[in-house]
């Protein structure tokens, strides 16, 4: 778990990013592609994005206001996309370590020796 400090019209709030929090947010930014794909679909997902937003907003403290709602999810998802790349950056420098540590074959045959 990790806590971040974000910071909206000038009101500070605290979230712990949680697998839940993350798997919500996850999900709404695929609500959203959904529905700006196919833009017939969004009275169907509102009720889903709005049920997702505010499953979010109950994790951050303090509690947010209708009027910082918006920048609040806005920069949870930045926050949630940077923790995502800085952990792929990661597991990608662990790969390329792992493959230098890795002996290479070189390909000959031993030969043999006469006796």
């Amino acid at each position: 778990m990790i806590m971040k400090q974000i910071q909206v019209n000038g009101t500070d709030f605290r979230i712990t990013l949680t697998d839940q929090v993350i798997n919500q947010v996850n999900s709404l930014k695929s609500l959203y592609s959904t529905a700006y794909e196919d833009p017939e679909s969004f009275e169907e997902l509102s009720s889903e994005i709005s049920s997702t937003i505010n499953d979010i907003a109950s994790s951050v403290e303090p509690r947010a206001t209708d009027s910082d709602l918006d920048g609040l999810i806005q920069e949870i998802i930045k926050v949630v996309e940077d923790k995502a790349a800085e952990i792929e950056k990661e597991l990608q420098g662990k790969t390329t370590k792992n493959k230098k540590k890795t002996p290479t074959k070189s390909g000959r045959k031993k030969s043999k020796s006469k006796k």
